[in-house]
């Protein structure tokens, strides 16, 4: 008897703490990487989440370098993000651009691929992801590949939680 009242009360702490404040996939540790990976990021200063976003990616393993800008769409043009996939922030990383708040993880994987996109994608600004958490809410979201030719395709689906 005593046993199935831990068991219960157990069960109720740990729906309660998933319900609440679940841990999202791409905060839980991930692979450690071979060698040091540097990402340069450009945002803009007045802008909170994109240093939230940084400081994810530093949690992650990579050296970030954090550049200043004041004009992001100047650097999203140059750097070929289409229009309907861009964010706050753009980052390059081993010749890949990462727009806006894609995981670390997912960032990890297009790095170990022998071929992959050219860049990946979180359009707009998802409540939930990376740089963007909020107690109790996350929406779902895609990472989008693309190609130089602006050709996309899901690289990972994620689910509200």
């Amino acid at each position: 008897m005593m046993n199935r009242r831990f068991f219960w009360a157990g069960f109720f702490v740990l729906a309660f703490a998933r319900a609440d404040g679940a841990e999202s996939p791409w905060d839980r540790p991930t692979a450690p990487m071979g060698k040091p990976v540097e990402i340069v990021v450009h945002r803009s200063a007045s802008c909170g989440c994109c240093g939230k976003w940084v400081e994810h990616m530093k949690k992650h393993g990579f050296q970030v370098k954090d550049v200043l800008e004041d004009d992001m769409d100047a650097v999203k043009d140059a750097l070929g993000v289409p229009s309907s996939l861009r964010s706050c922030h753009t980052g390059v990383v081993a010749g890949h651009v990462i727009e806006g708040h894609v995981p670390a993880g997912d960032v990890k994987k297009l790095l170990e691929a022998e071929s992959g996109p050219y860049g990946l994608a979180v359009p707009g600004m998802p409540v939930g992801t990376p740089g963007m958490e909020t107690q109790g809410r996350k929406d779902a979201f895609s990472v989008i590949g693309f190609d130089r030719d602006g050709k996309t395709s899901v690289f990972t689906d994620y689910r509200a939680y």
